[in-house]
C-alpha cells in the first residue's frame, strides 16, 4: 500500500452508472421486504431486481394500455 494517495479528481457517488435506471428512495413495508429478501436469496437473485420485476408485471400485465399511454 502507498503511504500516500491523490483524491485531487475523486468523485463521489455510484461507481459504475446504470443508463436505464434511475436510484430512488422508496418507503416499503418491513414484512414486504422481507418476503422479496427472503425469495430473492432463495432464487440466488437480488432483492432489487425481484422488486423491479414485479413491479414491471403489475405495470405491464393487467394494466399494460395504461403504461403504455401514458408514455
Amino acid at each position: 500500500m502507498r503511504k500516500e494517495y491523490d483524491f485531487s479528481k475523486g468523485r463521489r457517488g455510484a461507481v459504475v452508472s446504470s443508463k436505464g435506471k434511475a436510484r430512488i428512495t422508496i418507503m416499503l413495508d418491513d414484512d414486504i421486504l422481507e418476503h422479496f429478501r427472503a425469495r430473492a436469496e432463495a432464487e440466488g437473485m437480488g432483492y432489487q431486481t425481484m422488486i423491479n420485476a414485479a413491479l414491471r408485471e403489475a405495470a405491464t400485465g393487467r394494466r399494460g394500455r395504461w403504461l403504455a399511454r401514458s408514455r
